[in-house]
């Protein structure tokens, strides 16, 4: 269980809406992770490749900066074994590929701009995560 924080919560959304805003702004561009993961990757690389490694560097290098500016470093507690992750990771990789986008393309960057596939994609989204979360805590116990 994490402990929620609903200023940090803040923060980290208004963050993400800003980044998500001046990429739109900057490069007319959607701030999709997966999208812009996976076109870094052949046969994708063009001239926008660079970017993209700097749009994922920043995420990497984002906490590092953190914990370079307040001595603490980010909290990240992961309670899952390394099999859990792996499928876990697998299994978010295969929705975005069907569901042409991941959480932020569709949640952040398609229901602002009314986006009726992202209404559906995060319909989806939460529907299995909640249906996963109760599977299990309260039949598998984990």
């Amino acid at each position: 269980m994490t402990a929620f924080s609903p200023v940090s919560a803040l923060v980290g959304g208004g963050l993400i809406g800003l980044a998500s805003v001046l990429m739109l702004a900057v490069f007319g561009r959607i701030a999709g992770i997966s999208g812009i993961a996976v076109r870094l990757l052949p046969p994708y690389t063009d001239r926008e490749t660079s970017g993209r490694a700097a749009f994922i560097l920043g995420l990497i290098a984002a906490p590092l900066l953190i914990w370079l500016l307040t001595g603490t470093r980010p909290a990240a507690v992961v309670e899952a074994g390394p099999m859990r992750l792996l499928v876990a990771g697998a299994l978010v990789g295969f929705g975005a590929v069907y569901g042409s986008g991941c959480t932020s393309g569709h949640g952040v960057c398609g229901l602002s701009r009314l986006s009726r596939r992202s209404f559906v994609a995060v319909g989806v989204f939460m529907t299995t995560a909640i249906l996963t979360v109760f599977v299990t805590r309260h039949w598998m116990g984990v």
